[in-house]
């Protein structure tokens, strides 16, 4: 028999209940927002073909395969499959799976756990769980998406209840016609150095431009200098011109960012701060024009918390193309650290707004009638555990946050009692009738501010 406890298992967190209260109801305020903006649910399976998650290329250390421990050959192996590392590739699959069902534009949220094989790390885990909003057409998507895309989000990103956050927007046609302007040897290196810019020195980009991309010295000071352009409003189009490098893609990239700023300001001021940061180009080579990441005031360290973009080329089955925009919320990499300091917590660690008290177990029965009344009207009761002393009822109630303690009638002439034990204010009450305040019907969630340094 084992003499100590199990030992956590490290990228894996669980909640305690509290927190998983704070976190199901910051799910259910994000799920509002993009209902309220015509999303439609899906959820998709877990594990996916290791050749689909890898894009046909080598197996990916980060990908958790998957098998039976004890396989019956007479049976279909498991090989082969492994548990998707976002909700990106399912939904691509899913796209072409149901094509002939769905219509196009297709608006769809996903709120669903993945699963990644890495070193886990302050917001790094290996089981996670994200929110992701898509839009997919069918041949063409027109350029108004990308900017409902950053609105939607920015304004489920303003309802909740965390520190200020950055969303910050780049144009990878912008930072590709640039290249293309001063005749950079090999774009797609180029564009993976300056996406490192958020995590190492302006010198160290400079030469690593120089060394993996291939470029002059001139060339890696233009891409330094425009690389460093961030602005609040449409500044930005100036800066770059002001840097004398000339290309049509580069216009039509200085064009979509300005739209999609100018379709995001205003949106959510003092929650959701929008800025053109022209060093973002994400690293995944399948997004095509807008980009977005988002950085949490506080904890920058966290890298992006928010990210996406435009695809334009989601899906394919050799027929047709579905391009798509879209932006991934990461729920884990948001949540965990803030419940670690403190920052979000929920006011009691339990649902319940009522603990119906005991006068001695004969009474048990009774007291599950007032519990029952009560919960037909849709408030949260439990039932003591046992018929120790009122005092010891109170104080179980009070540790674990319950607001009421409910004190049966003893006879039929009595009259039932609740006691609001955070005031000590004890009043008649009708089971069938009472109410308890509106916030005091489900547990809430409290914000505190971080301490300034």
């Amino acid at each position: 028999m084992a003499t100590h406890g199990p030992a956590p298992l490290s990228g894996f967190p669980e909640l305690l209940p509290g927190d998983r209260m704070v976190e199901a109801q910051i799910i259910d305020g994000l799920r509002r927002t993009f209902e309220l903006h015509g999303f439609a649910p899906i959820e998709t399976r877990a594990m996916e073909p290791v050749e689909r998650l890898t894009g046909g290329g080598d197996v990916d250390k980060e990908i958790y395969a998957v098998r039976r421990l004890a396989e019956v050959e007479s049976l279909e192996s498991d090989a082969g499959l492994g548990l998707h590392f976002d909700l990106t590739v399912p939904f691509a699959r899913y796209v072409l799976e149901n094509a002939g069902k769905l219509e196009f534009p297709f608006r769809r949220y996903q709120i669903q756990k993945c699963w990644r094989g890495e070193r886990p790390q302050a917001g790094r885990y290996r089981e996670f769980t994200q929110a992701d909003i898509d839009i997919v057409a069918r041949g063409d998507l027109p350029f108004h998406h990308d900017v409902e895309v950053a609105s939607v989000m920015a304004q489920a990103l303003a309802a909740l209840p965390v520190p200020a956050l950055r969303l910050q927007i780049n144009n990878r046609k912008l930072l590709q016609g640039f290249l293309q302007g001063i005749g950079a040897p090999d774009i797609a290196a180029a564009m993976r150095v300056i996406d490192k810019m958020d995590k190492v020195s302006a010198n160290v980009v400079g030469e690593l431009l120089r060394t993996d991309a291939g470029l002059s010295d001139k060339q890696a000071r233009s891409c330094l200098e425009v690389a460093g352009i961030r602005t609040t409003d449409t500044s930005f189009v100036a800066q770059v011109r002001g840097l004398g490098v000339h290309d049509d893609l580069l216009d039509e990239g200085l064009a979509e960012l300005a739209v999609v700023m100018e379709g995001c300001a205003g949106v959510a001021p003092g929650r959701v701060g929008v800025e053109a940061d022209l060093r973002i180009a994400r690293g995944l080579d399948y997004y095509t024009g807008t980009v977005f990441e988002t950085r949490l005031s506080g904890y920058e360290s966290l890298g992006s918390i928010c990210s996406g973009g435009r695809y334009d080329s989601l899906a394919s089955d050799g027929r047709t193309t579905y391009p798509g925009v879209g932006i991934s919320l990461g729920v884990s990499r948001l949540l965990v650290p803030l419940f670690a300091d403190g920052i979000l917590a929920a006011s009691r660690s339990v649902p319940s707004a009522v603990l119906v008290a005991m006068a001695d177990e004969q009474s048990r029965h009774t007291s599950a009638v007032v519990a029952q009344a009560l919960r037909a009207r849709g408030i949260s009761t439990e039932i003591a555990a046992s018929a120790d002393k009122y005092g010891k009822q109170i104080r179980s109630a009070q540790r674990r946050g319950i607001p009421y303690v409910w004190f049966p009638a003893t006879a039929p002439e009595a009259a039932h009692e609740v006691k609001d034990i955070r005031s000590g204010d004890q009043v008649a009450a009708d089971p069938n009738t009472w109410l308890p305040p509106e916030v005091d019907l489900t547990p809430q969630i409290i914000s505190t501010p971080q301490p300034a340094e």
